[in-house]
């Protein structure tokens, strides 16, 4: 399967084995509990809750590459609380500067694990997205919080939402860029099925470019761009810096969509099932915490903030870690569906469906010419049986099933029942 219509660049781009629970899952189970708002000490100092011998983490030291976002918080408290510890691993965090290049370090065994973008792992998986590897998905990191930023030259001709934007477009023909962080990946996804909600086909009415998200600001402030598709904080930032506004938050479009994922190579999940299970009850355990109150987030926002993480002032990145939003245009709410880390189980769990809804959208907009085994592919790659013994281990709650039904922001509704005619049930497409 091929990639139609590779998207422009700005910047620095670019069968699962099913292993037996062993006595490990048995041994970290009696130690898994809610770390609630205990301090960040306490957490540290907590006993490894692993068992020596056979069931002990097979590479006791791990790296794990992340792109400077908000949504990387649960891979670096995870380490900064000494949770990766008390399971037996000790988690290296490695900032990388685009996900073209965590894709490649990923793909090289440079990097053992991921905060990754959905669709790239299933891009990856898939051939679509770089080199085929066989791929995993061993659980989400977040929902909610990323979004839709429009230029303030935007807003001078008039569009503030998607509707002025189409009339925009429409009186003033020229060539309008919006960019994305990755082709196969999240922001692409939600930018795409955005402007085609309102009438703007995003493979041919404009031009669609990709940039690291630490550059959309400075990209955008230049003038290279109309508007961009990122995780916080780079929406907010915009805001701050003066050279956007939000027009519309990723939950507008899909309430509780799923976002960033823990990604690795299959082979390396097939070979070290122990190390796995003890970095996913690790984030596990950290995505709890920062969920568990308002003084937790305020402290993880703090902590990711430092120059080794996202580098930006923690004021830019806690009101909308929190749910409090502000638009650039005088607007303020509470959002309803604000990012979530844990979310009583449900931001972590690997759901079929959602895997499904990324498949359903490469073949949308031309990245697969053909549709693929969605159920098969889905699962392979979301592994399931590896989430569940991790979540038992770190005391999570598991839903009541593997697939989950949403209304997305023009009615359609996905369910993972019919994804072939889900996939062509769109109007506005990539012409075949």
């Amino acid at each position: 399967m091929n990639i139609a219509k590779p998207s422009n660049t700005i910047g620095n781009t670019g069968s699962a084995a099913n292993p037996s629970r062993r006595r490990w899952l048995g041994n970290t189970a009696k130690a898994a509990a809610s770390l609630g708002a205990i301090a960040m000490a306490d957490a540290v100092l907590k006993p490894a809750a692993w068992a020596a011998g056979s069931d002990a983490p097979e590479k006791p030291e791990v790296r794990i590459g992340f792109i400077p976002l908000t949504d990387c918080a649960p891979v670096i408290m995870a380490s900064v609380l000494g949770l990766d510890k008390k399971h037996g691993v000790t988690i290296i965090p490695s900032k990388e500067t685009s996900w073209a290049g965590l894709r490649e370090k990923l793909a090289s065994g440079g990097l053992d694990f991921a905060h990754v973008l959905y669709g790239l792992i299933y891009g990856m998986h898939l051939g679509i997205a770089g080199q085929q590897h066989d791929m995993s998905v061993l659980m989400g990191l977040n929902q909610n919080g990323q979004g839709i930023t429009l230029s303030n030259q935007l807003r001078d001709a008039g569009a503030v939402d998607g509707e002025s934007l189409k009339k925009a477009i429409s009186a003033n023909p020229r060539t309008y860029t919006f960019a994305h962080t990755f082709p196969t990946g999240t922001h692409a996804m939600w930018l795409y099925y955005w402007l085609a909600a309102y009438g703007i086909n995003p493979i041919e009415d404009v031009r669609a470019v990709t940039v690291p998200p630490p550059q959309m600001v400075a990209n955008m402030r230049i003038g290279n761009m109309d508007g961009f598709c990122v995780g916080e904080p780079w929406n907010a930032r915009s805001i701050a810096d003066k050279v956007g506004f939000s027009a519309a938050t990723s939950q507008d479009i899909w309430a509780d969509h799923p976002e960033k994922v823990l990604g690795a190579r299959t082979d390396f999940v097939q070979q070290h099932p122990n190390t796995v299970r003890a970095v996913m009850a690790a984030i596990l355990e950290a995505g709890k915490w920062i969920d568990g109150s308002p003084e937790n987030t305020r402290k993880t926002a703090q902590t990711i903030a430092a120059k080794s993480y996202v580098n930006v002032s923690p004021d830019i990145i806690v009101d909308r870690m929190l749910g409090r939003y502000a638009n650039g245009l005088g607007k303020t709410w509470t959002d309803k569906h604000p990012m979530r880390f844990y979310g009583e189980g449900a931001a972590t769990f690997p759901y079929l469906s959602d895997g499904m809804w990324f498949l359903t959208q490469h073949k949308r907009w031309g990245l697969l010419d053909k549709h693929p085994d969605y159920m098969a592919v889905a699962r392979q790659v979301n592994r399931i049986d590896l989430y569940k013994q991790a979540a038992t281990a770190a005391g999570a709650a598991l839903p009541a099933s593997e697939s989950r039904s949403s209304r997305l922001m023009d009615g359609v509704v996905w369910d993972g029942s019919d994804p072939a005619a889900y996939a062509d049930g769109f109007t506005i497409h990539a012409s075949t």
